[in-house]
C-alpha cells in the first residue's frame, strides 16, 4: 500500500512519502535546510537542532527537521495537509539561538583554519550569527586527539555533531571513536587514545562540518579558492571512485571525492584521497637510453632510433600495466604486430567472455543483497570503499559467506574454508532457499592466479547458476578490464605472450619482473622496478595528466580528465605511441585523441557509452577439474600496490605502520 504523504512546505505543495523527513521533503521542492549533524548517509543523531522549522498546528516551539517524519505531522482541522515553515520568524529567531550557542565556546580561529572557505559553520554563521557575543566568560579549551598520520584534530573547533563518530561506527566498521561527558564537559574521544586503523578513515575530513578535523598532509598548502578542480576518475583499485582533483599551478595539491550514487556513493579510499604526493616524486620527466649497461638521458630522437635499431626484425610482444589506460593499450595493440597480455598478475580471465572477466553484477547491486558469497578475496584491502557497501547489505540484513583467507571485513561472515575443496563443496552442493534469496557472488584475483585459475572461474560460475545469483568479478587493476575489452590478451597469458620475445614493449608494467635477455622499452610515469628493468624509457605522463577511459570492475566504462601537465619533456601516452609508430615506419591512422577514440568507439562500441553498465550475456559454466591449495588474497600490502603508492611518502608511513606488529595507538 502506497505510504504518500502531501505536506505544505513555504507554501508549496509536495506529495512525498510518508517515511521521509521533513527536511528531506523540503529538498524535493528545492528548499535548503541548515544542519551540521544530519547526512544523508549516516544514522539520524538530531543534537546540533540547526535544522529547526515551524509545524502549524503542532506544539508551539520549533521542531527538528532532519528527525521528524511526514507521516507524523497532524493534518489541518479539516483534514488539510499539514503546513511546514521554513522561514517563519520564530525559526529564524530559534536558528540564531542556536548559532549563538554553537559560537559561545569556538574560537576566531578562521584566518588560519585549514576549512577557511569551504566551512559550513562559517557560511550559516553568515546567516544567521550575530557580530557580537553576549558571553563574557572564557572560551573552552579542549586536548587534540592523535588520530594517526592523515587526520589532523583541533578539537576545540568542534561542535559535537558525531558525524565522525558514526560515520566510523557505521560506514568504516571501527568502534574507536564516541562522545564522553555533558553539557560543556562534552567531548569526541577515542578509546584508550587508539588512533585509526581503517583505509576509510580520510572521509570523516570532508564529513566534519568545521575545522575540527583536517588533512594533516594538505595543512596550509592552499586555500580553496586557488585551486583549479578537475573532475575525473580514480586509479588506484578497479572501483573507478569518482574524484575531484585540485591542483595549484602544475601540481595536485589533493584529491577529493565526488558523489556517484552507483560507483563509490560518496566514499573514497585513503590511498584514493593521499596518493597525490606520489605524483611528485620519483617521476621520469626525460627518455633515457642504456648505453654500456648504463641509463643516460637522451633526447626523444635518440630514444626512438634506439628502438628502431633494436626492433627490426624482432619478435615483439606488449604488455600493459595496472594504469594504463584503455585508448594506450588501443594505439600499442595497432602498432605492434605480436603478442599483447594486460594480465599480468597471472590471473585467468577468459577472452571474449565478458560474464567470465566482468561478471553479470553491478554495484548497486549488493544493496539489495540478501546473501553475499565471497571467494579468494579481502574487500578491505582490495577495494575498501565496495566493502563499506558489503558492510551496508550486512547491516541491512544481508548474509556473507567468505571462501579464502580470515580476515576482519568490519563484519561477520560464515567462513566456509580457505581452499579449493571448500569452493567445490559449495559448488556441488544442494541449494535450498537460499536459491530464492538475491544472491551475488563476487570472485577476486587471488582466486584465479592459480594453475587451475580456469577451473576455479568455473566452479564460481557454477555455484552463480545453482544459487540463481548475479556474479561480480573483483578486479584490483584499473585498467584490467579496458584492455580484456579491446583484446589486449593472448590464449594462453603471459607465458605465451612472452614466449620467444626478442623486444618487449613494456606499457607502465611494475608489478612483474622481466628476464634478462629481451630488449625492453618502458614507457611510464615513475622511476619503479619497470623503469629499471628497460633498455630505453620513455616519460609518460600520469593518471591526472591526460585524458583517459577506464572500465571499471563491473563494466562500466568513465573517463578521466586531465588537471595538469606532465613533467618535463613526458608526453601523453597516446601521443608517444603514435610519434613511435611514425618512426618505425607505420603510422597509426589518427592524428588526435579524438581520432583515436573515435576509431576505438567504432570497434568496441560498448566503451563510447560513458557510465553506463551493459549488460553482459552469460555464458554457461564448464567444470573443470579443480586442483589443491589454499586461496591467497591479490593485495597484501594496500598502501603499496602501484609505483605512484610507492613514490608517495605519505603512503610509505601508512605502509610502515601497517606492517610493524605494534599496536597503532598513541602514546
Amino acid at each position: 500500500m502506497s505510504d504518500l504523504k502531501k505536506i505544505i512546505i513555504d507554501d508549496q505543495e509536495v506529495e512525498v512519502d510518508g517515511s521521509m523527513t521533513i527536511l528531506q521533503a523540503a529538498e524535493v521542492v528545492g528548499i535548503e535546510i541548515p544542519r551540521f549533524c544530519y547526512h544523508e548517509r549516516l544514522t539520524i543523531a538530531g543534537n546540533c537542532r540547526m535544522c529547526l522549522v515551524e509545524v502549524v498546528g503542532g506544539p508551539p516551539k520549533p521542531a527538528a527537521s532532519c528527525a521528524m517524519q511526514v507521516r507524523d505531522l497532524r493534518p489541518g482541522p479539516e483534514g488539510q495537509p499539514p503546513v511546514v515553515k521554513t522561514k517563519s520568524p520564530m525559526v529564524k529567531k530559534a536558528r540564531e539561538g542556536v548559532m549563538e550557542f554553537l559560537l559561545l565556546n569556538h574560537p576566531l580561529d578562521c584566518p588560519i583554519c585549514d576549512q577557511g572557505g569551504e566551512c559550513d559553520l562559517q557560511d550559516q554563521a553568515m546567516a544567521y550569527g550575530v557580530d557580537f557575543s553576549r558571553s563574557r566568560e572564557a572560551k573552552r579549551s579542549v586536548e587534540d586527539l592523535n588520530l594517526g598520520p592523515l587526520v589532523s584534530t583541533t578539537m576545540t573547533r568542534c561542535i559535537s555533531c558525531t558525524r565522525c563518530v558514526r560515520f566510523t561506527t557505521e560506514v568504516a566498521g571501527l568502534s574507536v571513536m564516541g562522545q564522553t561527558g555533558r553539557g560543556e564537559d562534552a567531548e569526541i574521544a577515542t578509546y584508550l587514545n587508539q588512533t585509526l586503523d581503517s583505509n576509510l578513515q580520510g572521509n570523516i575530513i570532508d564529513l566534519c562540518p568545521v575545522g575540527a578535523l583536517t588533512s594533516k598532509p594538505y595543512a596550509f598548502s592552499a586555500r580553496p579558492w586557488e585551486l583549479k578542480k578537475t573532475e575525473t576518475i580514480d586509479v588506484m583499485d578497479a572501483l573507478g571512485s569518482n574524484i575531484r582533483v585540485d591542483t595549484k599551478g602544475r601540481e595536485v595539491m589533493r584529491i577529493v571525492p565526488r558523489n556517484h550514487d552507483g560507483v563509490n556513493e560518496e566514499w573514497i579510499s585513503d590511498k584514493t584521497r593521499f596518493i597525490w604526493d606520489g605524483l611528485r616524486r620519483q617521476r621520469l620527466d626525460k627518455p633515457y637510453v642504456r648505453v654500456d649497461g648504463k641509463l643516460t638521458p637522451a633526447t626523444w630522437a635518440e630514444a626512438f632510433a634506439a628502438i628502431k635499431t633494436a626492433s627490426e626484425g624482432k619478435k615483439v610482444a606488449a604488455i600493459a600495466g595496472d594504469l594504463a589506460s584503455t585508448e594506450a593499450m588501443y594505439a600499442l595493440k595497432g602498432m605492434i604486430d605480436g603478442n599483447v597480455e594486460c594480465r599480468v598478475d597471472g590471473a585467468y580471465l577468459p577472452i571474449g567472455d565478458r560474464s567470465g572477466y566482468v561478471g553479470t553484477a553491478t554495484i548497486e547491486d549488493i544493496d539489495n543483497a540478501q546473501m553475499i558469497q565471497l571467494i579468494g578475496t579481502n574487500p578491505r584491502t582490495e577495494a575498501p570503499v565496495l566493502n563499506a557497501r558489503i558492510r551496508k547489505a550486512w547491516l541491512n540484513g544481508a548474509q556473507i559467506g567468505l571462501v579464502g583467507e580470515q580476515a576482519d571485513l568490519t563484519y561477520e561472515y560464515a567462513y566456509v574454508g580457505d581452499d579449493r575443496s571448500a569452493l567445490q563443496m559449495l559448488a556441488d552442493k544442494e541449494i535450498g532457499p537460499a536459491k530464492d534469496m538475491n544472491t551475488v557472488v563476487i570472485i577476486g584475483q587471488g582466486a584465479l592466479t592459480g594453475k587451475d585459475g580456469e577451473a576455479v572461474l568455473e566452479a564460481a560460475k557454477k555455484l552463480t547458476e545453482n544459487t540463481n545469483s548475479k556474479f561480480m568479478v573483483l578486479h584490483t587493476a584499473a585498467t584490467r578490464v579496458g584492455g580484456m575489452d579491446i583484446g589486449f590478451a593472448t590464449e594462453g597469458g603471459m607465458i605465451n605472450a612472452l614466449d620467444k620475445a626478442e623486444v618487449i614493449y613494456n606499457l607502465g608494467a611494475d608489478e612483474l619482473d622481466i628476464d634478462a635477455g629481451p630488449f625492453v622499452i618502458y614507457q611510464g610515469s615513475h622511476g619503479d622496478r619497470g623503469a629499471h628493468r628497460a633498455d630505453v624509457i620513455l616519460p609518460a605522463a600520469a593518471y591526472t595528466e591526460e585524458s583517459g577511459i577506464f572500465v571499471n570492475t563491473e563494466g562500466r566504462p568513465q573517463m578521466a580528465q586531465r588537471a595538469g601537465f606532465a613533467p618535463g619533456d613526458a608526453r601523453e601516452n597516446w601521443a608517444i605511441l603514435r610519434a613511435l609508430s611514425a618512426e618505425l615506419g607505420e603510422a597509426l591512422p589518427y592524428g588526435s585523441l579524438n581520432e583515436l577514440r573515435a576509431a576505438m568507439f567504432k570497434e568496441f562500441p560498448h566503451l563510447a557509452a560513458i557510465d553506463d553498465v551493459p549488460v553482459n550475456k552469460w555464458k554457461a559454466a564448464a567444470p573443470k577439474q579443480l586442483g589443491s591449495g589454499a586461496f591467497t588474497n591479490a593485495v597484501t600490502n594496500f598502501y603499496q600496490t602501484n609505483p605512484i603508492a610507492r613514490a608517495s611518502s605519505v603512503m610509505a608511513e601508512l605502509s610502515q605502520m601497517a606492517t610493524s606488529q605494534k599496536p597503532m595507538a598513541a602514546e
